[in-house]
């Protein structure tokens, strides 16, 4: 399928998608959110033969956020929020219910709406020379696209609003101290590192590691009886599978599985 403002590449089971806006550094508008949510909900989630997805950006930055040129067209505060509502929610939600592993290769500077796009994924792999930044404090306004909720659930309270608060910018290895990026890789090496480790999981059971995305994600919001619960029926689903039993024969066979994502 043909995006206006992102680029798409499969390599086997791995789809890489370029957030394809260099002259604006990959800044959010209205086509490239619903070119994204369109990308995550009907391209990668349809096809079964896309066991994991990378998420970069063109150029020199990942993403700097929302283009604020389309903020400065809104006439009035509420059509702020519907803005929000409309076009960030649906995004958001596809790429966190997007049940395949989603990798963010971070290049330079992934800012406001950006990081929050960054931290949906799954797992973030940087360049040494990238950064997070939640900038909104920055021009008087109030993280948005899901960036409190992600930012909480990573870090804690007390870590989350200084962030917000102060808005400076988080380099690539006090990321990788905090938490916040799995690893930290040279510029150089970021598309071959954040690639490999993307044909290391398609490699995986992917259906089961779609299914643990949903038990962890009910998990955040749930006691320990609901997601013992939970976990058990999802286990149900597993259990049922073709990686399931392949597993099973392949260690008592001693020998090395070939899970298919089914």
């Amino acid at each position: 399928m043909p995006y206006d403002t992102l680029r798409t590449r499969r390599d086997d089971a791995v789809l890489t998608v370029t957030m394809d806006r260099p002259e604006r550094r990959n800044a959010l508008g209205p086509q490239l959110d619903e070119d994204l949510r369109t990308v995550f909900s009907e391209g990668a989630a349809t096809d079964d033969d896309v066991r994991a997805v990378v998420l970069t950006g063109a150029g020199e930055g990942f993403c700097s956020g929302a283009d604020l040129s389309v903020f400065e067209e809104l006439p009035d505060p509420e059509a702020v929020e519907a803005h929000l509502k409309e076009r960030y929610l649906p995004l958001i939600e596809a790429l966190t219910t997007l049940e395949k592993p989603v990798l963010a290769a971070v290049n330079g500077a992934a800012a406001g709406a950006g990081c929050a796009l960054a931290l949906a994924c799954d797992l973030r792999v940087m360049a040494a020379d990238a950064a997070l930044v939640v900038a909104f404090s920055s021009i008087g306004l109030v993280p948005d696209m899901g960036t409190t909720w992600l930012l909480a659930r990573h870090v804690g309270y007390g870590r989350a609003f200084e962030l917000c608060a102060t808005g400076e910018p988080l380099d690539a290895a006090r990321c990788e101290e905090m938490g916040l990026a799995n690893r930290v890789v040279e510029s150089a090496d970021l598309a071959d590192e954040g690639g490999k480790w993307a044909q290391e999981l398609a490699a995986r059971p992917t259906r089961a590691l779609g299914l643990t995305k949903r038990a962890l994600h009910h998990a955040l919001g749930s006691t320990l009886p609901e997601a013992v619960e939970r976990e058990a029926e999802l286990q149900r689903e597993a259990a049922a599978t073709r990686d399931h039993r392949e597993g099973v024969e392949a260690f008592l066979q001693k020998r090395d599985p070939q899970f298919e994502g089914r």
